[in-house]
């Protein structure tokens, strides 16, 4: 039976979509830094399945949309979860680290069309400050992954090693593909007409690039998620090797940090229904800046305590709340009728941007851990001036 529109049910399939990703990502979070002894590796090398996972994150999101547009989402949507099952369980039977990282980015191109496809059925279904309201319900189920995710993997740390992560994260992928099959409508009311070739597709996100509304959303969205990314990369190292947290103390910092998150997605709904989408985003990077600037404060000239990272990471987690679920609908909003093309090209200008900073954030961490507040206090302070300097457009 399939699900309807406007349910909790049909809001919670689609989260669970989108949170495939992070699910992928922040369960194998605390065994970093058993990764890296391991595999015999450095901060780097650890680093760099994180960061290979977001170029295939970016490589998936090029072809999923335009294929979804022209022959349905939940064709496209069940070839992405299978290949996101094959390649976890390659990830758990990894015997180096350049084993790892390859799976890792075959894991990321099978997790990319969840993340797109979800995105997509949200504009079929509905449009404006209504979707932005979806997606912040998205995001508040959805932060429930992250929040239990390192907890979960700290103790399959504990308990099994670094590999059972990985091995339950394909269960997890499996669960979902079931539940694609027998209970997601197929929501694409007419399918595209052009051909797929990646002539066509370049043109395709021509057209979308030629809309001011989109380049503004999608600047917010690659600036807010990059500063979230060099905390999920960086977090580890730094709240481990530097405060001396172990692997299950570290998810639970890790969860209260995504309790940040939750919050702004839930006082978004609220705000974006009298705000708007560009007054609700206002909020968020306001969050953002601060966040990221107390994050340097605290970690410069603060106690030598975890706190000086947590607090602050949560103010911008919160800010991310705010900002991403709106920028996403605002991008998306003008392009109904090529929903998972915008959903594609957002996604992949804002996993490649990303993985650049996070590649070079494990470059600099070797260096100093003041690395981590400074990248992200850069990027919280971007996505603010890019908001109030640039000339907004109305929005759409």
């Amino acid at each position: 039976m399939h699900l309807r529109p406007d349910t909790l049910a049909l809001t919670a399939l689609l989260a669970f979509l989108t949170a495939l990703g992070p699910l992928a990502t922040d369960m194998y979070l605390p065994s970093l830094p058993s990764i890296a002894r391991l595999l015999d590796t450095d901060t780097a090398g650890a680093q760099l399945t994180l960061s290979a996972f977001l170029v295939g994150f970016a490589a998936g999101q090029i072809v999923y949309g335009p294929v979804a547009d022209r022959y349905g989402r939940k064709p496209a949507l069940l070839a992405g979860l299978v290949l996101f099952v094959l390649a976890s369980m390659a990830c758990g039977i990894a015997g180096s680290i350049e084993q790892l990282t390859a799976a890792r980015f075959f894991q990321a191109i099978g997790a990319s069309g969840p993340i797109v496809l979800a995105r997509a059925v949200v504009r079929d279904l509905y449009d404006g400050p209504r979707a932005g309201r979806e997606l912040s319900r998205m995001g508040t189920v959805m932060g429930l992954v992250p929040a239990v995710a390192p907890i979960a993997g700290g103790l399959l740390e504990a308990a099994y090693g670094w590999r059972a992560s990985f091995f339950v994260t394909a269960v997890g992928g499996a669960a979902l593909a079931f539940a694609v099959v027998f209970g997601l409508p197929e929501t694409l009311k007419r399918r595209s007409t052009e051909p797929l070739s990646f002539a066509a597709i370049l043109r395709g996100y021509g057209v979308l690039l030629g809309s001011s509304t989109y380049r503004l959303y999608l600047t917010m969205s690659a600036l807010t998620y990059s500063g979230l990314f060099a905390f999920i990369s960086g977090s580890s190292f730094v709240l481990q090797r530097v405060y001396g947290l172990s692997e299950i103390l570290f998810g639970f910092a890790f969860s209260f940090v995504v309790l940040g998150y939750i919050t702004g997605t839930l006082l978004a709904q609220k705000e974006v229904g009298k705000r708007g989408i560009e007054g609700t985003v206002r909020i968020g990077v306001s969050c953002l800046a601060f966040g990221g600037v107390a994050m340097v404060f605290g970690a410069t000239f603060g106690p030598h305590s975890p706190f000086v990272i947590m607090v602050p990471m949560a103010v911008y987690t919160c800010g991310v709340g705010f900002t991403m679920p709106q920028s996403m609908a605002g991008a998306m909003s003008p392009f109904p009728d090529r929903a998972g093309a915008a959903s594609s090209f957002l996604g992949l200008v804002q996993m490649s941007i990303a993985a650049v900073v996070g590649i070079g954030l494990g470059l600099a961490l070797d260096v100093t851990p003041l690395a981590l507040p400074f990248v992200i206090a850069a990027l919280g302070l971007a996505a603010f001036a890019v908001f109030f300097v640039v000339k907004r457009p109305r929005p759409a």
